[in-house]
């Protein structure tokens, strides 16, 4: 792909700049940028460069994505909708989403490539665009993007919080305010490492939610995230001293020692894992500029406790 392009007005960093403008993403402009590939006026510069109104950029960058070391996995996905721009998957409980130490042949984004023979590649490279991610022990709605532009229009939409995501969970007890906001600052746990906690130096986390159905045991909470902290929905439920059934790392694994109900108890210690669903998606096509939403499968355990409520309510 050959670059020339003349800045129109000032803007505050190159790689921002250059990331919407050829549709890739941030972290592979910054490395055409230090490998000399793309020129500011002729020159080599930083990403962080500033921009004014008739600055020249200019370059040549690989149009063709490149094989990535991947090993394709044969994995029944559950593939909610799919066209040649993106593709909605309900993620299984226990799946990794990305590649990482431990878990390099036995991820989503395994399971995608050996899927999709349509990638048109993201970054130079030819795998699926993960927009966004869920935690391994999560189940639900995931996004992915097939090629850049798609993956570049989903990540605005993503910063811009336009997208919008909730989720379903079943807690201990029933908070005093049956609806309200979580309003906290998040950040790796001092105590460890692998945690997250509530910080005064950690990043902004909002959380909204709602009390569907309750027995004074457990609830069932529906919780619409603002941002995107890792284990936001976790922490958040066990700041307010209402931890999601089955999480064993941020609720204590005798939190619901006070249950007396012999049908309840046998329906929580048949749980493997915390009972938390990214149960709904929505957002606009990148490509086709509708609106779509999806609805995730509610599992059996969750569904299990969710009959349980419904028969006590009623």
């Amino acid at each position: 792909m050959v670059i020339d392009i003349e800045v129109e007005g000032s803007h505050k960093r190159a790689d921002l700049y250059l990331s919407c403008q050829l549709n890739i993403s941030r972290s592979k402009v910054q490395q055409f940028i230090r490998e000399g590939k793309i020129l500011l006026n002729g020159k080599i510069f930083k990403p962080s460069a500033e921009l004014n109104k008739g600055d020249r950029i200019t370059g040549f960058i690989d149009s063709e994505p490149q094989e990535i070391d991947l090993k394709p996995l044969e994995y029944p996905l559950k593939i909610v909708y799919e066209d040649s721009h993106i593709m909605v998957i309900d993620k299984d409980k226990g799946m990794v989403v990305h590649p990482a130490k431990g878990h390099k042949d036995d991820t989503l984004v395994n399971a995608i490539i050996n899927h999709c023979k349509d990638l048109k590649g993201i970054g130079g490279e030819l795998r699926p665009g993960i927009v966004h991610r869920i935690d391994k022990d999560t189940a639900g709605l995931l996004v992915v993007a097939k090629d850049e532009e798609s993956y570049g229009n989903l990540q605005r939409q993503f910063a811009h919080r336009e997208i919008e995501k909730s989720y379903l969970a079943i807690v201990y007890g029933c908070p005093e305010m049956t609806e309200g906001a979580i309003v906290t600052k998040i950040g790796r746990s001092e105590k460890d490492r692998k945690k997250f906690s509530v910080r005064q130096e950690g990043k902004e986390a909002v959380s909204h939610y709602k009390v569907l159905k309750t027995d004074g045991q457990i609830s069932l909470v529906e919780v619409m995230i603002k941002t995107g902290r890792t284990h936001q929905i976790r922490v958040h439920l066990s700041h307010i001293k209402h931890p999601i059934v089955g999480d064993n790392i941020y609720g204590k694994k005798n939190f619901g020692a006070h249950i007396k109900d012999k049908e309840l108890l046998k329906l929580i210690n048949d749980i493997d894992g915390q009972v938390l669903l990214a149960y709904r998606l929505s957002f606009i096509h990148p490509v086709e500029n509708k609106k779509m939403e999806f609805k995730a499968e509610i599992r059996e355990d969750m569904k299990n406790l969710i009959n349980y409520l419904e028969k006590r309510c009623n």
